[in-house]
């Protein structure tokens, strides 16, 4: 088995530019590359650099294909708490990127177990993913896949944990008050918040890819990160499954990299 190759940046900013040095170069090699993206706070500054390089460099991301991860079911895309939302802002309109390259599944769908389908479907015809470029949560997870008994291998719908949910909604968490005798608050109970399922590429998928980069920064991320490397491949930490992977490159800041 090859062990994940661990490149450590000293800061998060270094790291940011490092991934988007690696995307833009694989860009340049494989002009029409299948990318799966990921969405939340860590790939902020890699998308910011990307974009920074097709300005300054022309990188041409016309035939490139792009997959995301996750989206919120029952979310329009352009909500401001959509993923969609979040790529138009943060990559897709700084790059020439062509919309119909660009996939996300369709929080509004009428069907959603045909999305899925049809998500996994267009996957497969693009060819399969040449490069999965990952975050990964304190818990674990990768995309929506969260710790659990078991994962699911394609494209499905999640039920988001409670300390995910949290993390990528703390305005709306602070809302959540128990109510008398142990009853839910205004916020309803889990089940009934708002934002907590969504699209994910399943394992299998993600797996599949040819190539995976998996960027982390913080020491919130240390422990998961040690775990997913160095424990068992465990379905209660999801980024376990990266040891089987025979081409994957964890690129993470100093805080989370130390114990890497």
């Amino acid at each position: 088995m090859k062990r994940p190759h661990v490149i450590v940046e000293t800061n998060y900013d270094a790291m940011s530019r490092r991934v988007a040095a690696l995307i833009d170069a694989a860009i340049r090699v494989n002009p029409n590359i299948v990318l799966a993206l990921p969405t939340g706070g860590t790939p902020i500054g890699t998308y910011a650099a990307l974009v920074d390089l097709h300005r300054r460099t022309g990188t041409d991301w016309s035939r490139v294909t792009t997959f995301n991860l996750d989206e919120y079911l029952g979310v329009a895309p352009d909500h401001p708490e959509s993923y969609a939302h979040f790529m138009q802002q943060h990559l897709f309109s700084g790059v020439n990127l062509p919309p119909e390259r660009r996939h996300l599944p369709n929080g509004l769908a009428p069907d959603p177990q045909a999305e899925v389908a049809c998500y996994e479907a267009a996957i497969e015809a693009a060819g399969g993913l040449d490069l999965a470029v990952l975050g990964v949560g304190t818990n674990g997870h990768l995309g929506f896949n969260e710790p659990g008994d078991h994962l699911t291998a394609g494209t499905h719908i999640a039920t988001i944990a409670e300390d995910t949910w949290r993390r990528n909604f703390p305005h709306l968490a602070r809302e959540v008050r128990p109510g008398q005798h142990g009853q839910p608050g205004r916020s309803g109970t889990p089940a009934e918040r708002p934002f907590r399922q969504a699209y994910t590429m399943g394992i299998g998928t993600i797996l599949q890819a040819r190539a995976i980069i998996l960027l982390a920064g913080g020491t919130s991320k240390r422990a998961i990160l040690r775990a997913a490397h160095d424990g068992p491949v465990t379905t209660r930490n999801p980024a376990s499954f990266l040891q089987l992977h025979r081409n994957v490159t964890l690129l993470l800041d100093r805080e989370a990299g130390e114990e890497a």
